[in-house]
């Protein structure tokens, strides 16, 4: 007899337990998928902070390198000034065709600096258009989070005491079922997306995947003696009067 009430208590509490993670559930539903979404977007800003910065850098050091080319072009006209005054006052040939020579290889100086030049605005103007469009889609990004998360801070002022109350009363009712078969519970609510481990008898079908319970077995678990479950979907089975405290167990005892 002894056996039978903690078989029975132990289906009623994890009964109990199901129903409580229902509600919790039933919360998150409610969330839906706002949390993943505040997440993946604060991800996804992150990621774009950074690539922003990166091209922000990119720019800097194109202007910088532009910069230095702009600085080429000045100091080789500064010496093509130079080597031309040197010219009138040249005494021979080979003073003049060095000169010459001098000026020809500032001409290409400034010619590659001008050259390099050229790409270099080229270049700033991509990483530009890319740092505008990274500002864009970041700036959308803060606005969809921001009305994100405004919208799951108001669902949860709405529900988070009831979850808060509803999460101790889980914890609580965990603290009663042996260690075996909570691991067995929580193996079969992950397996399923509305999370149900334990399910009542429903017009002779399991409430789980709606399976016909043959009479023998429907009888086994209305006389609560074994934890019996679905021999299709693996779910915990129990009577729909688990919770209403009737006395078929007691009368099955009883050779009622």
């Amino acid at each position: 007899m002894a056996n039978e009430i903690t078989v029975a208590e132990k289906l009623k509490t994890l009964y109990q337990l199901q129903l409580i993670d229902a509600q919790i559930g039933e919360i998150e539903v409610l969330k839906g998928e706002l949390p993943m979404e505040v997440s993946d977007l604060e991800d996804d800003i992150v990621g774009l902070e950074t690539r922003l910065e990166k091209t922000v850098n990119n720019v800097k050091e194109l202007q910088a390198t532009m910069s230095r080319y702009v600085a080429n072009i000045k100091e080789a006209e500064a010496l093509k000034i130079k080597y031309k005054s040197q010219l009138d006052n040249v005494k021979n040939n080979r003073e003049y065709e060095a000169l010459t020579k001098e000026l020809e290889m500032q001409d290409l100086d400034i010619q590659l600096a001008e050259k390099r030049i050229k790409q270099s605005k080229m270049d700033i103007a991509k990483q530009e258009e890319s740092q505008a469009n990274t500002e864009e889609r970041l700036n959308k990004k803060k606005t969809d989070l921001e009305a994100k998360q405004v919208e799951l801070n108001e669902i949860i002022s709405k529900t988070e005491h009831e979850e808060n109350a509803l999460r101790a009363e889980s914890n609580a009712a965990r603290e009663h079922i042996e260690e075996r078969l909570i691991k067995a519970y929580d193996k079969i609510r992950s397996s399923y997306r509305n999370g149900l481990a334990v399910v009542t008898v429903q017009r002779d079908s399991c409430g789980g995947c709606f399976n016909k319970i043959p009479p023998q077995v429907q009888l086994e678990i209305s006389m609560r003696k074994k934890i019996i479950a679905c021999e299709h979907c693996g779910r915990i089975l129990v009577d729909d009067l688990i919770l209403t405290g009737d006395k078929i167990a007691e009368h099955a005892e009883m050779g009622v």
